[in-house]
């Protein structure tokens, strides 16, 4: 993707208080394709392929704004995740997170467990709570079994979090 066409899609973007500087029909026109979800998925492909991680970061903004369907990429996002070149790790995970599904747990226990390069410098876990929160919201023994793994975890934040989302289940 040329620098030209990253910022046509960054122009996509909500600022502060500001809506877009475009609309999605005017990327849409520029790359040929009338479908933001086909395009979406077409520029994620090969910014996959290519390892950009400004690409990525570009082709989750254009499936974010068109509402493509995460359905759509779960298991290309499961097997993106874990790769370190690129910085979507938070933005995986939460969007993982929506689906709910069971089989995700594995992916969310990695996202609790594992802190990529680029998220080395935050001792908040974000990337970690946003996993635990997602736990907390998948149905299912795995994703219990997986938040009481987490009572005695060594981290404040991780364990109180973790126990957060166990007593929120256990009100359910």
């Amino acid at each position: 993707m040329t620098p030209e066409e990253q910022r046509l899609i960054m122009d996509l973007a909500v600022g502060l208080g500001d809506g877009p500087k475009r609309p999605v029909s005017d990327v849409l026109d520029h790359f040929g394709e009338p479908d933001g979800a086909v395009l979406a998925l077409r520029l994620l492909n090969d910014a996959i392929a290519r390892q950009d991680a400004d690409d990525l970061e570009m082709a989750f903004l254009l499936r974010y704004v068109t509402g493509a369907p995460i359905e759509d990429v779960k298991d290309l996002y499961v097997e993106l995740f874990p790769a370190e070149w690129h910085r979507e790790h938070e933005e995986i995970v939460t969007a993982l997170g929506r689906l709910r599904s069971p089989e995700l747990v594995p992916t969310m226990v990695l996202a609790i467990r594992w802190v990529p390069e680029g998220l080395s410098w935050d001792e908040n876990r974000a990337l970690a709570v946003k996993a635990i929160w997602a736990l907390g919201a998948i149905p299912g023994p795995e994703a219990q079994q997986a938040l009481e793994d987490l009572r005695d975890a060594e981290n404040e934040i991780i364990r109180e979090n973790a126990l957060h989302q166990l007593a929120r289940r256990a009100a359910r």
